[in-house]
Parts: C-alpha cells; structure tokens; sequence
C-alpha cells in the first residue's frame, strides 16, 4: 500500500466487466424507476426525474441533492450504481478548479480595488468543471464522510492592472504555495457539508457551507442555495481580516419536455467588502432575444455603505459611486473596464484552462470514514464495470448510515461533526473545531496522519 500522496486513475476492466451504460440505457434504467414508483406519489416522481436530470447536466454551483414536493434537496434517492460518476461527492463539489487564482493578488496588492479584481477572477474560475466537465451524478455524502487534499501551485500571476494612476508592482516570486482544501458532512437532513480552504503563506482562507434547494416550476427545475448556504466567505488575514461575501446565483435545468436537458444562468448575486466599502453587482444573462444561450456576464463594482446599501440592481447604482464595470462570457473571456478609462482589460480568460489535480492523502493514511476509502470498493466495481456488486457495496454502506440513524435517536443523541463545531451556524460561516484545526495543519506540513473518529455517521 502506498505511503505517498497520490491521484487514482481508472483500471482497465476485466475479463467478463459489464458493458458501461450509454445515456439511452440510462434513461431505459430511469423509465423503469418511474413505472415502479409513478404511482404512490407524484412528489416522488418528480424525484426520479430530477436525479436523471442530474446525470445529464452539470449546475457550476455544488450540488448533489434533490427535491420532492418542494425542495428535491431534501430527499435522498439511491441510484443503480451504473448512473453514478464512480467520485465522492465531497471530492468532487469544490470551489478550487484552478487554486491559483486563489492565491494570485486576493491579499497582496495595496490598492483595495486590486484585491476586489482578484477576488472575481477567483470567482470566475472556481467552478471550471461544470464549463469543461462532462455532466455526471457523484456519490452521496454519508453523514461524518470527509475529504481533504492539498494543491501546490506557482505564485507567477501577472499583475490585474498597472496604469500611471494606479501603479502595482507585481509581487509574484514563482515559488510553490501549498492549498489546503478539507470539508466533511455535517447534517444528512437537510444534507449540508462544511468547508474550509487555508493557505496560511498567503494569510488567505475561505469557508462556507453547501446545501441547495431546487424546485420544479412545471417545465424547468430551478436550483438556488439552500437556507444554510449564504456563500463563499474568503478571507485576508495580512489586511486585518478584510472579508469578502460571494453569493450564489440560480440556475434553471430545463429541457424536460424535449428530452433534451440543459443549464441556464440567469440571475443576479454579489461580491461584498464591508471593510473597503467595496461591492459587486453580477448579472448572468442567458437566452437573447432570439433565444440563443449566451453565456453572458456583467457587472459593476462600485462604493457602498455597507449599513444603509440595499441596491439589487446594476441599472440603480448611481454613477457617481461606480469603480469599474465588468462583462463577457463566463465560459469564455471576462473583462473589466476601470472608471475613467474606455479600454477593457481582460481579467480572466477561460478558453485554455481546465481542473487541475489534487495531492490526496495516501490510502495508508485515509480514515474509514474518509471519502476515498470510504466508498473504494463501489468506486473500484464501476471501474471495473462490476455493476451489479457496485450497487449492492453501496446498498451496505447506505443502509449501515440508515442503521446507525435509528441507533442514535433510540439513545437520544444529537450527532456531532468532527472537524466543524456545528452541523450549521445561521450566518453561514463553519468554524473549525481543535481537531479540525489539527487536520489543516497535518495538510499545510504534509503529514496526513490522523486518529480515527470514535464514533462514525455510516
């Protein structure tokens, strides 16, 4: 067994593997789902639907879940393991697509409206798999399941802008900066996970929780965050702990009565700096007037008073307070255009860029309980094109979850996360309990052993 970090690759099947399932065979395992539970309630035909929908398209916000009658989120449904992306949901769903643009010039520029710049660019990039990625369904968290990783990336980031009137010297050093990403599933119903991103030689870290919330609307399903999740929180302890919101927008999956499903962005959220005083309007615009997706994002940065600033909208910002305006293509290019100036300045460009790898713990050093090994033997099944024991490894590990459930409530005990103080803080920000603080610092030094948890959610 291995005792470096490492990053799987798929097996080559064996001898007498299962034929891997084509999106019609999928949809023929689906219609054969609907036809057993059509009947009992339409709530949970909605369900099925929804977890189809799920397979074949790919939301850029983080998602697993579903919804009934008014939040999919909310249920759980148990997939033949042939419809399933053999990756833990954990692992999969996180904001670190590119980590470097994480660590470019977030905290390192004197000029506040610099650090803004970096922050979107960040932004922009963070969820590259859903651009370039084909749609797939992962694994459903386990209630206690964790996940962590690290990323090691070159500080050379060009600088966001150099002009005569807002001179920045370019303090990239071309060295190698270790990220360290850990998140663990801190409620089952609703399902929420809690995360923490930490690059203490940055003095940059991010936090939130992810939970969505999704709703038919009769011919779309529209997916929003969920009540506990209110956003990325980034923030710069070198500039006295100055903290950025980054809320998410809604997405649509429609297609459902042509059978040929897709994702649109078409909604408003927000970058906000009370400390600089700094705020950020963006307005993805999908379908033009000849329906046509476009992919199409602006923006406008501009001076708020966080105390009194209720603007939702960019057309009511006044254009005295108005920094900058930004516009593109979110799947494409992204240019920002400063006050004063008619030339935009490109501030990220997608085309060439995809998801870089992780370094994960070496399997020697992974917890029952970590995501890895906690589902390795229905991953090593589906790659092995072992379907029908991969569905029944994963049948076990849910209904050992459902078991240990029943236990806790006939002993009346509240289940607590092991890395996060709560399962949910109602302003949307995790903390990190001693342990969890312990697990960052193994990440940051590389040493990846940790105790086993006394006590385990599946």
């Amino acid at each position: 067994m291995s005792t470096e970090p490492t990053l799987s690759t798929p097996p080559i099947a064996p001898a007498g593997a299962e034929k891997a399932p084509d999106d019609q065979s999928k949809l023929k395992t689906f219609l054969s789902i609907l036809r057993k539970y059509a009947n009992p309630m339409t709530s949970f035909l909605m369900t099925i639907i929804s977890s189809y929908i799920l397979i074949r398209t790919c939301y850029f916000l983080k998602n697993t879940k579903f919804i009934g009658v008014a939040d999919i989120a909310s249920v759980r449904i148990s997939l033949p393991a042939q419809l399933l992306e053999p990756t833990p949901n954990l692992e999969y769903w996180n904001y670190l697509d590119r980590p470097e643009t994480f660590i470019w010039f977030i905290g390192d520029p004197e000029d506040e409206v610099a650090r803004m710049l970096a922050v979107l660019r960040f932004w922009f990039t963070k969820d590259l798999k859903y651009v370039k990625g084909k749609p797939c369904k992962p694994y459903n968290s386990a209630l206690g399941e964790f996940f962590r990783c690290n990323w090691e990336v070159t500080d050379d980031a060009p600088p966001i802008f150099s002009t005569t009137d807002r001179p920045l010297s370019n303090n990239a050093t071309s060295k190698t900066i270790r990220v360290s990403y850990l998140t663990e599933q801190t409620s089952h119903h609703p399902p929420v996970s809690a995360f923490w991103v930490d690059c203490p030689e940055k003095g940059i870290s991010a936090r939130g929780f992810d939970q969505l919330s999704a709703k038919f609307t009769g011919t779309s399903i529209r997916v929003t965050p969920g009540a506990h999740n209110l956003g990325i929180f980034i923030n710069i302890q070198r500039r006295n702990n100055e903290e950025y919101q980054l809320t998410h927008p809604a997405a649509h999956l429609g297609g459902l009565h042509r059978g040929s499903l897709s994702v649109t962005v078409s909604d408003i959220c927000f970058v906000t700096c009370p400390k600089t005083n700094l705020k950020v309007i963006l307005h993805y615009i999908e379908e033009g007037w000849l329906g046509k997706v476009q992919n199409k994002v602006v923006g406008v940065m501009y001076r708020y008073n966080p105390e009194t600033d209720k603007i939702t909208k960019i057309k009511d910002v006044p254009e005295k307070d108005v920094v900058g305006r930004i516009e593109g293509c979110w799947h494409d290019q992204v240019f920002y255009t400063l006050t004063g100036s008619k030339e935009p300045v490109i501030l990220v460009d997608l085309k060439p860029l995809f998801p870089v790898p992780k370094i994960i713990p070496p399997e020697v050093d992974q917890l029952p309980n970590e995501s890895r090994r906690f589902w390795r033997d229905v991953t090593a099944a589906i790659h092995n094109r072992q379907y029908g024991i991969a569905t029944k490894r994963k049948t076990e590990l849910e209904e050992r979850q459902r078991e240990k459930v029943v236990m806790r409530e006939d002993q009346n005990e509240e289940w607590k996360p092991r890395f996060f103080t709560g399962s949910v803080t109602p302003i949307g920000k995790p903390e990190l309990t001693d342990e969890g603080k312990l697990a960052l610092k193994g990440l940051h030094e590389g040493n990846y052993r940790l105790q086993e948890s006394l006590v385990t959610g599946a």
